[in-house]
């Protein structure tokens, strides 16, 4: 059984302590590819926030309700991922209503949102230490606001580097991939104020 965090230490710690892009290495790539402009950073960041408080959420429910009590657990990952896609299909065309220029800001990495490993991660983080239902939705909701201020504050930083002149060796992924490196160790020494395990 998981220790009895209140759902609000829960939120902080993976928002901070064990921020899901920059600890535990999970959404890389989309972290990397849509950091290049704020707005587009801003909009995926808060879909990648929605995704993974609905999916821990329902995953929670699903795996609560159905897959344990009727002893299905070894179909756990594709059940994860059924709800994963239903919510990023909802929110693709939520998105694409109310927000069309965000929607072709973000391009292809908006449906890549199903396939983005800090998903399904926070899902499986969500299931392995056994949190409760409110444990489960603050998890999903602090996995996810560390996510959109890791890339918010990646493209923050990418914005002023256009102005700046770089050796022709690091301007580019090389430059990107040493901020992710510095951000991670930042985060990484806020580690051992909260634990959440």
């Amino acid at each position: 059984m998981s220790p009895h965090y209140m759902p609000l230490v829960i939120l902080v710690g993976a928002a901070f302590t064990e921020n899901i892009l920059l600890v535990n290495y999970l959404g890389m790539c989309s972290f990397l590819g849509v950091s290049r402009e704020m707005k587009a950073a801003a909009g995926l960041g808060a879909a990648v926030t929605l995704v993974l408080s609905v999916s821990c959420t329902l995953n929670y429910m699903v795996n609560t309700y159905i897959l344990v009590p009727f002893d299905m657990l070894h179909l756990q990952f594709i059940a994860f991922m059924l709800v994963i896609a239903a919510t990023v299909q909802f929110m693709e065309m939520a998105i694409e209503r109310f927000s069309p220029r965000l929607y072709y800001a973000l391009g292809i990495f908006l449906p890549l949102i199903t396939v983005n490993c800090a998903i399904l991660g926070g899902c499986l983080f969500m299931s392995i230490r056994q949190y409760n239902l409110a444990q489960s939705a603050a998890y999903g909701a602090g996995a996810g606001l560390g996510w959109w201020l890791a890339i918010v504050a990646m493209a923050g930083i990418r914005q002023r580097l256009q102005a700046a002149r770089l050796p022709k060796g690091l301007d580019g992924p090389g430059i990107t991939l040493i901020i992710a490196g510095i951000m991670a160790l930042a985060f990484t020494g806020l580690a051992g104020m909260l634990n959440i395990r």
